[in-house]
């Protein structure tokens, strides 16, 4: 009898969010004549005594007086969405990166998307955060370079995080070695940069006997050498991130493969159901198995069973759990089809825990 009440109020709060987010639709389209009039008057996005009057106003509808205290946060979150959408009315999309100007991310961001706003933070789980947040729309970020492999801290980020990746764009590589103007090759001593762009690089530095100091990107340390009076340090970065700081490139393309190239992730709050290709798709599945012999290949035969070429499947150590693993795959083909829905059913049987991560196209 509890299960049957249990069943009745879910189907009714079901039925209440699908007349809800019909009533978001149109309270969107309202905001959408409200940032343009804001626009065109050059108006302030925030007008706090609008919403002050909106909740004390709305309210009111609201007799019970511990629920009202509920619809009035819900009342802010509500305005603060709108906000956050009339922002990127009026001011375009917020992109978030990881770095500073010049960092190779920043530079894929600007490639993607010339004309939007981009908003550097420190690491890549803040840029990955923001977006989760509302306050950037989407995150551009390193998930994997050919020569040095993936970048497991975001990696992560898809496996513990809310966000989907919507796209993955593939920006040629090319490491310069950057100092003070007038400094020569045979100055220096030491060499700073991302831990990525060491490994990238690895050969070149231990044949000139480069100590080596890592920073959280490639443009920081950049910056760091041109506001350091030492001449014996060079960064090793992106020729923009020289011209950016006033440096000059001493000696280029010092990576060890010529073919270097990083691929980034586009993340997004909402999954790309809208995938029009008929070729080029992919999907991200990360899972964990269960601890009996052969579940893994149980999950993989899964995979295979259902029609989808995987391209990719690596293991990860689970923060934690101490020696347990999730597992990365991209598959080719769209998850988010029926056949998707029937394979995501079948992994389930052998998956303790199993997260889509989102359907791209190679941009």
């Amino acid at each position: 009898m509890a299960n049957d009440s249990l069943d009745r109020a879910r189907k009714e709060i079901n039925e209440i969010d699908k007349e809800m987010a019909a009533l978001f639709v149109r309270r969107m389209k309202a905001a959408e004549a409200v940032a343009e009039y804001k626009k065109q008057r050059g108006l302030a996005i925030l007008d706090e005594a609008r919403e002050n009057e909106v909740i004390q106003r709305n309210s009111a509808f609201v007799e019970e007086d511990v629920i009202r205290e509920y619809y009035v946060n819900f009342l802010r979150d509500t305005m603060a969405v709108s906000r956050a959408y009339q922002s990127r009315l009026m001011e375009g999309m917020k992109v978030a990166f990881s770095g500073t100007e010049g960092a190779f991310a920043h530079i894929a961001a600007c490639k993607l998307y010339p004309t939007a706003k981009k908003v550097a933070f420190g690491d890549f789980s803040e840029a990955y955060r923001a977006v989760e947040r509302g306050e950037c729309d989407v995150a551009v970020l390193p998930v994997e370079n050919s020569y040095n492999g993936e970048v497991g801290q975001v990696t992560d980020l898809m496996f513990s995080g809310s966000l989907y990746v919507n796209g993955m764009f593939d920006l040629p590589i090319t490491q310069d070695l950057l100092a003070k103007e007038g400094v020569g090759i045979d100055e220096i001593r030491e060499v700073v940069s991302h831990p990525q762009a060491f490994g990238q690089c690895r050969s070149y530095i231990e044949r000139h006997g480069f100590t080596r100091h890592e920073f959280a990107n490639t443009a920081l340390a950049a910056r760091w050498v041109a506001e350091n009076p030492d001449r014996t340090v060079a960064a090793i970065g992106s020729r923009e991130a020289a011209d950016i700081f006033g440096l000059k490139v001493i000696d280029h393309d010092i990576n060890e493969s010529r073919s270097n190239s990083t691929r980034f992730a586009i993340f997004s709050r909402t999954a790309n159901k809208r995938i029009e290709k008929d070729g080029g798709v992919h999907s991200i599945l990360l899972f964990t198995v269960r601890n009996e012999a052969g579940a893994l290949a149980q999950a993989v035969d899964v995979i295979g069973k259902y029609g989808f070429n995987m391209r990719t499947l690596r293991s990860r150590p689970m923060k934690e759990l101490l020696w347990e693993y999730y597992f990365y795959v991209e598959v080719e083909g769209n998850v988010q089809s029926e056949t998707g829905a029937s394979l995501l059913e079948s992994l389930g049987e052998f998956c303790d825990r199993l997260k889509f991560a989102g359907t791209y196209i190679k941009l």
